[in-house]
């Protein structure tokens, strides 16, 4: 069950943390993997271990946020590959801040990234899903549909991409394309860990506990669990199931 066996899948921002993850878990259950990436470095890492363990990936360096370039790439590896079947929209970045402290430049920043990145590789990936179907997988976020303090720019950000997610959804039934999205809470990834160093150097294990225990599960989650959802979105286990919002958030959402 849950194989990618002959499916070709696009993941955006695989050089760390989650979609490193899920990188490596779609290589694992067989899909031929290309990674999207500015930190070529950390990409070509993910490609290492996928092909030390066996599978099949490669590196491109490639800013979402340029709808050209963007579409160039994909234009690229679907032509090398013969089709495009996954796509997996992980690229993002993190913004702490409430209305009043986060600057034009910032929220323009978050936005280009988050939102208009996710935009450029659906517009890229349905184009080439047209014709053949696929499977979509957008990461997005809890914030998408709850609150929490200081994340202004990023929750917009990711509002709009659970928006997107039920869009396309809905626009392209008939083209047997499918799209959901992930919702993590608090995930462990080095990303987390830089924040921590960074903001709280004087008692660091102290404030890691504090973000552990603040889900109600009582810790942060792997990004491997994350991994594992995007590759049953985007088996043929799921063929019933598109426009869906899955949390993997230790019971933050539901269970407080």
């Amino acid at each position: 069950m849950f194989s990618l066996k002959d499916k070709n899948a696009i993941i955006t921002g695989a050089g760390s943390g989650i979609g490193r993850a899920i990188a490596e878990a779609f290589a694992k259950q067989g899909a031929t993997v290309d990674i999207l990436e500015l930190n070529l470095e950390g990409a070509a890492e993910t490609v290492a271990a996928i092909e030390e363990a066996g599978g099949t990936a490669a590196a491109h360096e490639c800013d979402v946020t340029d709808q050209a370039g963007t579409a160039a790439v994909f234009e690229k590896i679907a032509a090398d590959r013969g089709s495009l079947d996954c796509l997996v929209n992980n690229a993002g970045i993190a913004h702490v801040g409430n209305v009043l402290n986060t600057s034009e430049d910032d929220f323009d920043r978050v936005m280009s990234v988050n939102m208009k990145g996710v935009y450029n590789c659906l517009k890229a990936g349905v184009s080439h899903m047209t014709g053949s179907g696929g499977a979509i997988v957008n990461i997005a976020s809890t914030v998408s549909v709850m609150a929490i303090n200081d994340r202004f720019a990023y929750s917009t950000s990711k509002g709009a991409v659970l928006a997107m997610t039920y869009s396309i959804a809905k626009d392209y039934l008939e083209q047997n394309i499918r799209c959901n999205a992930i919702l993590p809470a608090r995930i462990h990834t080095p990303f987390v860990d830089g924040f921590i160093a960074k903001n709280y150097p004087d008692n660091s294990d102290e404030m890691f506990q504090k973000l552990s225990e603040a889900q109600p599960c009582g810790r942060m989650g792997k990004p491997e669990e994350v991994a594992a959802t995007a590759v049953f979105l985007c088996s043929d286990e799921a063929s019933f199931i598109t426009g869906c919002p899955y949390p993997v958030d230790g019971g933050t959402l539901y269970i407080r």
